[in-house]
């Protein structure tokens, strides 16, 4: 049987999110009508609300729900730009959803550096702040190509002080790690639903107080006003029932599974990226010197393992890692690949990932070392 190791790209729907989806399927109502069935729809809308919520320590009231997390993203960016920003400030390594839509919207767009483990510079951030009109500043809290864990509490203190917006792209790391809403100090926060076990298609927007949000399609006045439509009710539901099941602590679990795989791709010769900086726990990011990534994900998938080559937002294509390339990793770009679990990955699929990929690039190397010879 094939193993599927990619659940950064998408997670495998659980099974509570797919029945939480065919009941509600079985049933009608428009959840904007005022009769009965419609009220029980309302109902479904309004408990989901609570429930993805709660995934992030939010109040219901903040969450406006979304087609997707690239969805939540722009709304938050386009409602700053409404509101007044002058200017971007974009992380290095930024999901393309943040970085295209801060180029799109007309402002002046900066990037923010990171080092070499791919954590975002603090000390460039301060001096930017106070160099410049105000900012909204974009800040992921973990990158879905490394898992690199950014220091979003930290950010968000100076980018009140000077006023500014803070943005987090919180995707990726829902349902991996503990996120408190209020704590972190951000103003607007994306979420999606299918990389925490939900259905594709679903997302949300978490906007704290200081955020005056845009309205962005127009018509019935759905979601308070700012995304008309009629709502994805049995999406909405998997969703919920989605973040119910989230369990961190099985989640954590898999930190030492990535480790052991990491060791076994250092003695081979790879190179870890993002090491030691803080990671989600079932990330595992890292390159094969002369070994190009769609090479590796070919023939681990061959080999009946699915991975990726960094993120799955590119329609297919593969490309030289834009995230290694703004850790200073140029010479290692081209070669890296991702492995990643989830809510169903067990130690015996970290191993075996490791079991495929090993012998892959013993291979490629002797290839390598005759055709030198020759």
């Amino acid at each position: 049987m094939a193993l599927y190791m990619d659940w950064n790209a998408t997670a495998k729907v659980r099974p509570e999110a797919i029945d939480a989806i065919a009941r509600t399927l079985a049933e009608v109502g428009n959840p904007s009508s005022v009769h009965a069935a419609g009220r029980a729809a309302r109902a479904v809308v309004e408990t989901a609300r609570a429930d993805v919520a709660g995934l992030v320590g939010a109040a219901p009231a903040a969450v406006t729900f979304t087609g997707c997390g690239t969805e939540a993203d722009a709304l938050a960016i386009e409602s700053a730009v409404i509101a007044g920003v002058e200017r971007i400030i974009v992380g290095a390594t930024e999901h393309e959803a943040v970085v295209e839509t801060a180029k799109a919207s007309g402002l002046p767009v900066e990037e923010w550096p990171v080092d070499r483990r791919g954590v975002a510079d603090l000390g460039w951030l301060a001096e930017r702040l106070t160099a410049g009109p105000r900012a909204l500043v974009c800040l992921m809290l973990a990158n879905n190509e490394t898992g690199v864990i950014q220091p979003v509490a930290e950010a968000a203190a100076l980018v009140r002080a000077a006023d500014g917006w803070l943005h987090v792209d919180a995707v990726q790391a829902a349902g991996k790690i503990a996120i408190d809403f209020n704590g972190l100090g951000a103003d607007t926060m994306a979420l999606s639903a299918h990389k925490v076990g939900g259905p594709q298609g679903v997302g949300a927007l978490i906007a704290g107080p200081r955020a005056r949000l845009t309205r962005r399609l127009h018509g019935g006045g759905q979601e308070r006003g700012l995304r008309s439509g009629t709502e994805n009710v049995a999406g909405l539901a998997g969703f919920a029932a989605a973040a119910r099941a989230v369990d961190l602590d099985a989640m954590a679990a898999q930190d030492p599974w990535r480790d052991a795989l990491a060791e076994r791709v250092k003695a081979a010769g790879g190179a870890v990226l993002g090491e030691g900086a803080p990671r989600l726990p079932q990330t595992l990011c890292f390159a094969a010197p002369g070994y190009a990534s769609e090479l590796q994900v070919i023939g681990l998938d061959l080999a009946g393992v699915m991975v990726s080559a960094g993120a799955a937002c590119s329609s297919g294509k593969v490309k030289a890692s834009r995230i290694a390339q703004a850790m200073g990793e140029d010479a290692l770009a081209p070669f890296v690949v991702r492995i990643s679990g989830g809510w169903g990955t067990t130690e015996a699929d970290w191993v075996r990932a490791g079991e495929a990929w090993a012998p892959l690039y013993e291979r490629h190397r002797a290839r390598q070392l005759a055709t030198a010879a020759a």
